[in-house]
């Protein structure tokens, strides 16, 4: 299995209104993020889209894999590429 374009993103490279629209997207709400992965607040959430912090690179990932597993590659490269 060769290596796909969402593969090749890099999540510090994402930038605060593309984290958004992908967690709109996914159908989550900031509170829900919170509720689906442990030691993440809506503080971080809000933080991160309103590009006053981001996220550890742990952080990040499961904040993507999670949008991610709700989207399709093509929904997620567009968000990531053209916000």
């Amino acid at each position: 299995m060769g290596v796909s374009e969402v593969d090749e993103i890099d999540v510090h490279d994402i930038s605060p209104m593309a984290w958004r629209l992908l967690r709109v997207a996914a159908g989550y709400g900031q509170r829900e993020v919170e509720v689906e992965i442990d030691d993440i607040m809506q503080a971080h959430i809000s933080m991160l889209e309103n590009n006053n912090r981001s996220l550890s690179q742990e952080r990040l990932d499961v904040l993507f894999d999670l949008y991610h597993s709700e989207l399709t590659d093509e929904q997620v490269c567009v968000l990531v590429s053209n916000f």
